[in-house]
């Protein structure tokens, strides 16, 4: 093991910062290597990036094109970002209080003006996790690591590691980690002498910047490293000590100034019109990680079988490391841990996010036990934590597993005999080659009717008044009329939809309360029967439109179009056929 402050001591340290580095071929080869792998994850969509989706998560895969579309339409027409009347007619969506992708979507708006918000999705899904790779490999390669390969390993698994390409599958937020080690970095020199203002408000700026990429990713990373201060302090408490007030001081000027620049966002968050308290029923706080997950291999990668889920049960799959890498892993903490400080804090970060996503209840190989586990001394209704799956938390253990790579790799350089170097170096690789990632399933979705891309809706659909279509769009139902307004620009707002909204009770709810007639057309789909209709059915037919401020309702082909057809017919009387859809002009009745 190297002597050197550098290799065993992390940046919150009192050794002098290392001096900057040009880019080298090394480091342009690094970040080749990073976007090929990201072109790869998406390989299935470019085969026909217009007409296919995620096929794990499809209507996540369509709510995110609908944010890409949200943000070009906003800076269109020069609409607050933070709200959308677009989803949800007439009561609309509070953007901030869901993943709204905001510090994506918006730059991001010309591009997808021009290309389209199905390319736009695919481009940046795999720029993402590229990027992400590529910032975790300047963190690791400037301040952790000496070797170049050390730090490409390291920044490779944090930016693909299988918790965040399984997230791939639709939430490209979770993929979106590109700013986080840039934080991690910043926050581990906010106790350098003499340049406290500028770590803060670069520390401010990056936190800020980050609030409208991931919150949540945000809050593990700010709880992963008060686990790292922490850690640091108990180790090296007289270093810590010089250190605090510089440190304080700095950590002031970001809070402050991150609050400042996002204090009103927030607030709207919490306080603005469609805003929400939890999630009803504190649903996510039963999700915990599988144990017998930390040692399987992800579906998503080159060793993953489909079949596995089905034994310990279709969870998000946040570590899933694979038994090589778990087994590599406790040796590589064990070796280092005596002489390599930032070893020590790893192994800190593993065990106590390894137990805090456990959950509320221990699962074993897909069976939940009657173990409590930490979550179940939590309070569902906890600010800040109250919207948290303890199973997200093992993206923290993944984070920790991708710096101890490069460390165990760095140190082997040190390794008194070289048949010892070369069998570290093969078992680090045996662990990570079956963790590659494979292209992402993707499935065909049909293009919006022609009616609506063509614009056949414009004369049926004046200012003030919405779009009905059939289904009506929620997180069960209507995952292609969704995509109507999303592909179109979000031109007519529509009600329904997919997203975070509060109920009568002011908790949050997935997609908007359903109104009796949504309930009858989602029961007609799921029986493929029109039940018998009265004249109530028709009664509170006319009102549900009046209450969505609609003038036409749409039906376009779909699998249960016959029976839709037939059931708008009870409800509304005979449709015109125009173009490809099948049309009720509602505007002379309401």
């Amino acid at each position: 093991m190297r002597s050197s402050s550098v290799a065993t001591e992390p940046a919150v340290a009192d050794a002098p910062p290392r001096p900057r580095r040009r880019p080298t071929r090394a480091d342009v080869l690094a970040i080749g290597a990073y976007a090929l792998l990201g072109v790869l994850v998406c390989l299935n969509y470019w085969g026909d990036v217009q007409h296919r989706i995620s096929s794990h998560l499809p209507t996540d895969h369509s709510w995110f094109e609908w944010l890409f579309a949200h943000g070009a339409h906003s800076v269109r027409h020069l609409e607050n970002p933070l709200f959308s009347v677009r989803q949800n007619a007439p009561d609309g969506v509070n953007m901030m209080a869901n993943t709204a992708l905001l510090g994506v979507t918006l730059p991001l708006a010309p591009l997808t003006l021009l290309l389209g918000p199905q390319v736009v999705y695919t481009l940046y899904l795999g720029a993402a996790l590229s990027a992400t790779a590529a910032t975790s490999y300047w963190m690791l390669s400037r301040h952790l690591v000496r070797s170049r390969a050390a730090a490409f390993l390291g920044g490779a698994f944090l930016g693909f590691a299988p918790g965040i390409v399984h997230h791939a599958n639709g939430q490209p937020n979770f993929a979106s980690n590109f700013l986080l080690p840039l934080i991690v970095a910043r926050v581990l020199r906010l106790g350098a002498p003499g340049r406290w203002r500028r770590n803060g408000i670069v520390l401010g700026l990056l936190v800020t910047y980050q609030i409208f990429v991931n919150e949540e990713m945000l809050l593990l990373t700010a709880l992963a490293c008060l686990v790292v201060v922490v850690a640091y302090a108990v180790q090296r408490s007289r270093a810590a000590r010089e250190q605090a007030g510089t440190f304080l001081a700095a950590l002031g000027v970001g809070g402050g100034l991150a609050l400042l620049l996002a204090a009103y966002p927030i607030w709207f968050q919490f306080n603005g019109p469609q805003s929400s308290r939890g999630l009803q029923g504190g649903v996510f706080h039963s999700w915990g990680e599988d144990l017998v997950a930390f040692v399987t291999f992800a579906r998503d990668t080159v060793a993953g079988d489909e079949a596995v889920e089905r034994t310990i049960g279709l969870t998000e799959q946040n570590s899933w490391f694979g038994w090589p890498l778990v087994l590599v892993a406790l040796v590589a903490l064990a070796l280092l841990a005596r002489r390599s400080l930032p070893a020590r804090i790893v192994a800190v970060l593993v065990v106590v996010f390894t137990v805090a996503a456990i959950g509320p209840k221990v699962r074993f190989g897909g069976v939940r036990t009657g173990v409590d586990g930490p979550w179940a001394y939590v309070p569902d209704d906890l600010p800040m934590v109250e919207m948290m799956m303890p199973t997200r938390l093992a993206l923290v253990v993944a984070g920790a597993v991708g710096v101890l790579i490069a460390l165990a790799w760095d140190a082997l350089a040190e390794a008194p005999r070289r048949w010892l170097r070369g069998l570290g170096y093969a078992a680090i690789m045996a662990a990570l080659l079956p963790l590659l990632p494979r292209p992402l399933p993707a499935q065909r979705v049909d293009p919006p009717p022609h009616f609506i891309t063509a614009g056949g809706w414009q004369p049926y659909v004046p200012a003030g008044r919405t779009l009905v279509p059939v289904p009506i769009p929620s997180n069960v139902h209507g995952l292609t009329t969704l995509r109507w307004s999303a592909l179109t620009g979000q031109e007519f707002p529509i009600p329904g939809g997919y997203f975070i909204g509060p109920n009568e009770r002011g908790e949050g709810v997935f997609g908007a309360p359903l109104r009796p007639t949504s309930r009858l057309i989602y029961a007609t789909m799921d029986a493929n029967q029109v039940p018998a209709i009265t004249d109530e059915h028709r009664r509170q037919a006319v009102e549900d439109l009046r209450f969505w401020r609609a003038s036409v309702v749409v039906l376009g082909a779909n699998r249960r179009e016959a029976v839709l057809r037939d059931l708008m017919t009870a409800l509304l009387g005979p449709p015109r056929r125009i173009d490809d859809v099948w049309l009720w002009d509602v505007r002379d009745r309401l």
